[in-house]
């Protein structure tokens, strides 16, 4: 193998794209990964690929600005203690986590690559516009994305499916990372038996006292087995329809309100539209079960393979700046 690569993997739909991206170049390059402190499933996920190791996460989804600013000096500092010479390429997937590391690394003179978020149509990620003057290449997903953001569309990074898909029967309900508490409060006022809920990082027991016939659990290893067997999917808005997607399975976009800091109904209304789902922009168990009506008779569309394509280009560029 030529060429060593550390891509820093923000958890959720990022680590999502690093371990898309880690399938394209395995065994082409030597691959290691950074990982956020707690983050248990990206570790157990990437460990496959390379060596993992972990830095603290500035900011989630609901994080105070205090103690995001003191999360980001921890990242600063722990980032000064990583020896990125050993490394050819750095690339990030685009989340705030991948901020310090990367801008470390640039400051070392290790060329830094950052993918943007799937997940952004009508403005660009704060990540995305910090690292763009400091990037040799800037990975974009969509060709909506160049219309705030310099770089070259390769299209999306997913996933190549682990194992045949099949029709298990069952609704696969998701919250991603953190969970999403008013999707699943509502679909717990119904009387749908054929569920199978990730519950992220919310609280699953009252589901499981509520719905005893469930299938419920907080994350998995083996979520793509379910995505696999699933007859649709109802998740939040990130990775997680895509990747679904990538099985052929419907979906259900359910917009979380809560999540402010992240992009917004217009963005959702681009992403249903590219994966043929069925956006649910205001929770209610009505509205839920007619959008898994509805879906029943949709299909999910066919992507290019954008991390094959983004793969080859780092490849090249390790090969080109060594000669």
């Amino acid at each position: 193998m030529h060429g060593r690569v550390l891509i820093l993997a923000g958890g959720g739909g990022h680590t999502g794209i690093a371990y898309a991206l880690a399938q394209a170049l395995h065994r082409k390059v030597s691959l290691s990964f950074i990982v956020p402190e707690g983050d248990r499933l990206s570790e157990r996920r990437l460990s496959k690929f390379g060596e993992v190791q972990s830095l603290v996460k500035p900011r989630g989804p609901k994080t105070h600005m205090l103690i995001f600013a003191v999360r980001l000096a921890k990242a600063l500092l722990d980032s000064a203690r990583i020896d990125f010479h050993e490394f050819d390429t750095v690339v990030s997937t685009g989340s705030n986590f991948c901020g310090p590391p990367a801008l470390l690394a640039w400051m070392r003179g290790v060329p830094v690559i950052n993918i943007e978020s799937l997940v952004r149509f009508t403005k660009p990620s704060r990540t995305a516009r910090i690292l763009q003057p400091i990037s040799i290449l800037t990975a974009l997903h969509w060709r909506e994305q160049r219309r705030f953001l310099r770089g070259v569309v390769v299209g999306p990074t997913l996933r190549k499916p682990e194992i045949d898909s099949w029709n298990g029967g069952y609704i696969l309900v998701s919250g991603g990372t953190y969970g999403h508490r008013l999707l699943f409060n509502a679909l717990s006022e119904s009387k749908l038996d054929n569920v199978v809920l990730q519950t992220g990082r919310v609280d699953p027991t009252p589901y499981i006292k509520r719905h005893p016939e469930w299938k419920i659990m907080t994350f998995t290893e083996r979520f793509h087995e379910l995505l696999a067997g699933a007859e649709l999917v109802v998740s939040h808005f990130g990775g997680t329809i895509l990747d679904a997607a990538i099985y052929g399975k419907p979906g259900v976009l359910a917009l979380n309100p809560e999540w402010t800091r992240t992009v917004g109904i217009e963005d959702a209304k681009i992403l249903a539209k590219k994966v043929n789902a069925v956006l649910v922009s205001e929770i209610t168990l009505a509205n839920l079960l007619k959008a898994i009506d509805e879906v029943k008779e949709r299909r999910a569309p066919i992507f290019p393979d954008g991390a094959e394509k983004l793969a080859g280009m780092i490849i090249k560029l390790m090969h080109e700046r060594s000669n």
